[in-house]
């Protein structure tokens, strides 16, 4: 039966299929008042992956107490890195588009390929995108959540998301979710070149201590099986062998715990008290589990850190930018890309 004779109401899908890279990123609010905070926390904190409460008992704590009293204060954190006068806002946002952008103008005008972004928890939604880019003729999708180390609350719940999409399409597209890549040799090296590059740019000289500090996770997601904490400190120890970094001015710390339960250690705010009293004359600080810079970074870090550490009596302190979009960054993301699209899309580099 040839095309001209379906019938009016036959499915259609495009004769040469496309194929979509969609990279996604944790997620940002709209803005930063209380009532699109509220919306952005109930959405993240009603993530069974992020928290592991029993459900009743959750359920009354987010929306009695911390939906009713986060979100100002939240809101105040984020104004304090909100990018006013840029369309974005969101710094987050901003780099991931940007990301997203440089990657397709990287593979050219194409036919045959379709790169989007998204965020968990926000907005573009997952499922948003995966919509559009599929009407848009991709039958095959190549998913690429933008986290290096692997996480149940994090990588896993980007999966998820997408695989959740896939339950209520009739016909489903061939799905591929790129593994962690905490030791890739091209991320090592890229994080290697950032750090070199912070103080050339600066003109410092090289700081005396590192300090790399992750996003923590609950002691007891690590006990039930979680890779997360393996990956970080693998990640820290390539980075501190390429760079030969001196083992006891080289610091791992894990950072932005929440509750009362013990969260992997040693905690960065802590380790930052600790470096001051000790008069550390000079310390670089850098997050090598974020692909972009966001309030973790920005606020936590580069702010809040850098008082932590003066209160304390530490000189000099420096906060070192994630990869972002720049050249080594973006480096790192074609190269996963590239690996992810083998077999499907192979002319690309």
């Amino acid at each position: 039966m040839s095309v001209k004779s379906l019938p009016s109401d036959h499915p259609t899908w495009p004769r040469h299929a496309k194929t979509g890279v969609l990279l996604v990123n944790l997620g940002t609010p709209d803005a930063t008042d209380k009532k699109s905070m509220r919306r952005y926390l109930k959405q993240f904190l009603s993530d069974r992956r992020v928290i592991e409460v029993p459900r009743l008992l959750w359920w009354l704590i987010l929306n009695l107490i911390i939906l009713n009293v986060r979100p100002k204060r939240s809101g105040a954190a984020y104004d304090s890195i909100w990018l006013k006068d840029d369309p974005d806002g969101s710094p987050l946002r901003k780099y991931t588009r940007l990301q997203a952008e440089m990657l397709k103008k990287h593979y050219g005008e194409r036919d045959d390929l379709v790169v989007e972004w998204a965020m968990r928890y926000g907005n573009p939604s997952i499922t948003d995108k995966l919509d559009a880019m599929q009407r848009n003729g991709c039958n095959r999708f190549v998913i690429l959540p933008l986290y290096p180390q692997y996480a149940a609350s994090t990588t896993a719940t980007v999966n998820d998301e997408v695989f959740n999409w896939a339950l209520k399409q009739r016909w489903q597209p061939a799905i591929r979710t790129a593994p962690p890549w905490h030791d890739h040799p091209t991320y090592i090296d890229a994080l290697k070149t950032s750090v070199e590059k912070s103080w050339n740019k600066t003109g410092t000289k090289k700081p005396e201590h590192l300090m790399v500090s992750f996003h923590g996770i609950p002691y007891r997601y690590f006990v039930q099986g979680d890779p997360y904490h393996c990956h970080c400190m693998k990640t820290a120890r390539l980075l501190r062998e390429a760079m030969a970094w001196p083992d006891d001015k080289y610091h791992v710390t894990f950072q932005s715990r929440f509750g009362s339960e013990p969260w992997l250690q040693p905690y960065t705010d802590k380790t930052l008290e600790a470096l001051g009293e000790d008069g550390v004359s000079s310390l670089a600080i850098m997050a090598p589990g974020f692909s972009a810079d966001c309030l973790e970074t920005l606020e936590e870090l580069a702010i809040e850190g850098e008082e932590i550490f003066h209160e304390h009596g530490g000189g000099q302190f420096d906060y070192i930018p994630c990869l972002n979009a720049s050249d080594e960054g973006m480096k790192v993301i074609r190269t996963i890309a590239k690996e992810n699209l083998a077999g499907w899309v192979d002319d690309v580099s």
